[in-house]
């Protein structure tokens, strides 16, 4: 079981760590990586001019059975909604007025290495908490 969720965390890092330099790649500004407090975390969280975007990261191997998109649940959307919000609230002073957005990246392995990033922009928002 430990092994296991050294490998999955060891997978989850290296999908963080692609879509991280994707961001930067596309002009972003990393402000945070696994951002927690009670109740919630944020993988990204990154800033672009006006745009703040909170972003979960799900990482798969090729042949999973659930994949990246369908395992971001409803539950997790309202706690990924609210850790932002508490983001925001936090560092409004800091950023001033942005416009927040909630982004997924999906994330192919294969091998041991990244394969694939599929990028959603305003993949949901903060109605569906």
């Amino acid at each position: 079981m430990q092994q296991n969720r050294s490998e999955n965390r060891k997978i989850g890092n290296a999908g963080e760590a692609a879509v991280a330099k994707f961001l930067e790649n596309n002009g972003y500004e990393i402000l945070a990586r696994n951002y927690t407090v009670k109740g919630g975390e944020i993988d990204i969280i990154a800033r672009k001019d006006d745009h703040l975007a909170f972003v979960e990261v799900k990482t798969r191997k090729a042949d999973a059975m659930v994949s990246a998109e369908r395992a971001i649940t409803a539950k997790k959307k309202r706690f990924i909604i609210k850790t932002a919000q508490l983001y925001y609230s936090r560092y409004k002073k800091e950023y001033g007025e942005a416009i927040c957005r909630f982004d997924v990246a999906a994330v192919t392995m294969e091998n041991g290495s990244v394969k694939h990033v599929k990028y959603y922009v305003s993949a949901f928002d903060a109605s569906q908490a």
